[in-house]
């Protein structure tokens, strides 16, 4: 496939409307054999989405070609491993550079571009900041869909969690991390 030409930008509070689209339809339609229908809806705006506090601290991007966005990502430097602003398990302190590991969180990929590397490109834009922030170590809670990139890109898998949804289901997601 022929490299996408895009520009990849810090998101602000105006891109929420196209996120919030962008992410329904990345899970719905790239995620569809990992969780069901009813794991997906539990998980949309809870487990799985935005949260803005990311967007405050400049920390979550947006790749966008044509003027439209087609991938999200970010990383933090506070505790909350993964999660939107309805999350579970919401901790806003900060880190420690020197003995912590920064977040990776909510990377999404708009499904008519999947599968073009702009995934890779969002994680890689956010491992380099994280790295000049000070952090040698990164963490983050993956979908199922995404840990055989991650895999890919030198994370390891440390443990399986079940987060329970507000619906009553659960998400199964993996922690993973990696050193730079």
């Amino acid at each position: 496939m022929p490299t996408l030409d895009v520009s990849v930008r810090a998101a602000t509070e105006a891109d929420l409307p196209a996120l919030h689209e962008l992410i329904e339809r990345s899970c719905r339609e790239l995620q569809a054999d990992d969780y069901t229908p009813a794991q997906l809806d539990g998980a949309l705006g809870h487990a799985l989405g935005v949260d803005t506090q990311l967007i405050h601290d400049r920390t979550y991007f947006v790749a966008e070609l044509d003027g439209k966005i087609v991938a999200s990502g970010g990383w933090s430097y506070r505790k909350t491993l993964f999660g939107s602003d309805g999350g579970p398990n919401r901790i806003p302190e900060a880190l420690d550079p020197k003995t912590d590991a920064a977040k990776i969180r909510a990377i999404f990929a708009h499904p008519e571009y999947a599968r073009r590397g702009l995934g890779s490109l969002i994680l890689k834009h956010c491992e380099d900041a994280a790295a000049d922030a000070g952090f040698t170590r990164l963490e983050m809670g993956s979908t199922l869909t995404g840990a055989p990139v991650y895999r890919l890109r030198g994370y390891v898998d440390h443990e399986r969690v079940d987060v329970p949804l507000p619906n009553g289901e659960v998400l199964p997601v993996i922690r993973m991390t990696k050193t730079l």
